[in-house]
This record gives structure tokens, sequence and C-alpha cells, in this order.
């Protein structure tokens, strides 16, 4: 198990260093003189001189790169061009909302996708299955920016059961907080649930034919026991790993979620920063987004690994 994990961290690290050398890249691949760009054609010189100083634009690349990375590992970003604040700061304030946005989204999906697929697979071709499958397709489907306006306009503006933007901590009004959650949580959560569905049911399919299956009906044991603990320990390794990728996709997705929700955290930032052309705020937030994603696949290998010996024992 620790030659596993020493192989995976080894990987990880590589990762990260080839997303820094991407998100680094992305200012200097940007037509044109990024200060202009941010601040201008019309700025003097004076001005440009000394954000270009700032950034480190003045010196060779190789420096620029290590100078930031440096930087980056000691945990500061740089500084936001539009607010004059930390960018580590900035994306410290915003983050804890994204993360509780995909969390709240991975309850949905698994919620829905666990008993959905089981039950589908249990009552395969039946009218429970094909409809289990046509909601899972539907969810895979549909754009997050389209479900999302058609659950404001039905359940915020024609019936007023949710509000349709906005965010409030938990801290000043839980009740609050729960119901602006709902429909982001439920935008982001039914393509989670479509994709799981789908694997759930093709893997308890797949345990439901074994040997280990039939002995364990032949000495008598309930069916839903036999699913319970025999066929799902097995069957949700694979669904395991899609639910790794998918919530690496869910804070991708949340940009899109946070716009039209107005919920003020890390992908409605990152807009604004493009918007704003505020380049550090912008490399800081994808630098984090991707290192979170990449600590997420690690915690799902190790779970993998844990669940399944052979893969550690490989």
């Amino acid at each position: 198990m620790v030659r596993y994990l020493e192989t995976r961290v080894l990987a990880l690290l590589l990762v990260l260093l080839l997303m820094s050398v991407v998100v680094f890249s992305f200012l200097h691949l940007t037509p044109g003189d990024p200060v202009d760009a941010m601040l201008g054609v019309e700025v003097e010189q004076e001005t440009k001189q000394g954000l270009r100083h700032e950034l480190g634009l003045d010196r060779p690349l190789l420096a620029q790169y290590a100078l930031w990375m440096g930087r980056a590992l000691r945990g500061d970003l740089g500084t936001s061009i539009r607010s004059r604040q930390g960018v580590s700061a900035i994306i410290g304030e915003k983050l804890p909302i994204t993360l509780e946005l995909t969390l709240a989204a991975s309850v949905v999906g698994l919620a829905i996708a666990l008993p959905a697929g089981v039950l589908a697979a249990v009552r395969r071709s039946s009218t429970l299955d094909l409809g289990a499958m046509g909601i899972a397709l539907g969810g895979v489907s549909i754009p997050s920016f389209s479900l999302g306006v058609m659950l404001i306009l039905l359940f915020a503006l024609h019936w007023r059961i949710f509000p349709a933007i906005g965010y409030i901590p938990w801290s000043r009004d839980p009740a609050g907080a729960l119901r602006h959650l709902v429909l982001p949580a439920i935008t982001l959560g039914l393509g989670l649930a479509g994709a799981l569905t789908r694997m759930v049911r093709s893997g308890v399919l797949e345990e439901l034919g074994r040997e280990y299956v039939r002995t364990a009906r032949a000495k008598g044991l309930r069916p839903s026991r036999v699913i319970t603990r025999h066929v799902l320990r097995n069957a949700l390794l694979p669904a395991l790993t899609v639910l790794g990728v998918q919530i690496s996709v869910l804070l991708g997705g949340a940009v899109i979620t946070e716009q039209i929700f107005a919920w003020p955290g890390v992908g409605q930032l990152a807009v604004q920063a493009v918007l704003s052309r505020d380049y550090p705020v912008l490399q800081g937030t994808i630098l984090v987004i991707a290192a979170i994603a990449t600590l997420v696949q690690l915690a799902v290998d190790l779970a993998y690994a844990l669940m399944d010996p052979r893969i550690r024992l490989a």
C-alpha cells in the first residue's frame, strides 16, 4: 500500500507541475502585450512599466516562471490588478462557497444514482429500468445552463418555492442558506446522477451473474442482503472512478451554474477576472481548481485501492 501511495503521489506532483506550466503560459499566450490588455493602450508608459515590473514580465521567461511558482508554493498567488487584494485571500473567501455547492451537488447525484441504478439492474428490462435510464440520459444530455433556467422558471418564478438567485451563509440563516442551495445543487447534481446511474446499473448487472451471488442465494440469504452486503461493494468500484472524474467536472461546471444563480464562488470569480482582464486572479483560480481536481483523483485512487486489494498488490 505504501508503494502504491508513493506512486500515486509522484504522479500527482507531475500533473501539478504540468498544470502550473499551462496556467503560467496563459499570460504569455495572450495575443499582444498582456499589460496593454490589462490597462489599455491609453495608460502612461510609466504605469505600464510599473505593472510589468510588478508581474515580473521584464525578466527572462524561465525566471518569471520560477518566481511565480516559488510564490505559489508559499501560498502567494499574486495581487489582483482590479481590487489590489491578495489573490490567495480572494480565492480563500470564494472557494468554500464553490466547495459547498459541489458537495451538495454530489449528495444530490448519489442520492438519485445509487437507488435508481440498483433498482434498474434488479428490475432489468422493466418499466422502472426504462424510466431510470431515460432520466439518466436526460440528466447527461440537458446542458446545465438550460436546466438551471428551467428550474428557475418553474420553482422560483412560477411556483415560488425556492429563490431564483443569491447566496446566504449558513452562519447567518441556515434555512435560507438551504433554500438558496437547492436549485444550484440540483442543476449540477442531475448531470452527475445521469452518469453514475448508468455505471451503477452496469456494475450491479455484471455482479449479479457472478458465482458468489448464486452461492449467497443458495444459502438462503435475502435478496436485499445479497445486494447490499455482497454486490454493491464490487459493483461500485467502476462508479467510484466515474465519481472522481465527475466531481472534477462539477468544479468546472460550477462556472456556468454560479453565473446563472449569482452564486458568489470561484466560478463567478473566474468569469469576472476574464471580463476585467485580471490575469493574476484568473491564473490563481485555474491553478487552485486544477489542484483540487487532482487531489480528488488521488483520493479516489486510494479509496479504490482500499476497496479492491488487487489494485494495491498489483
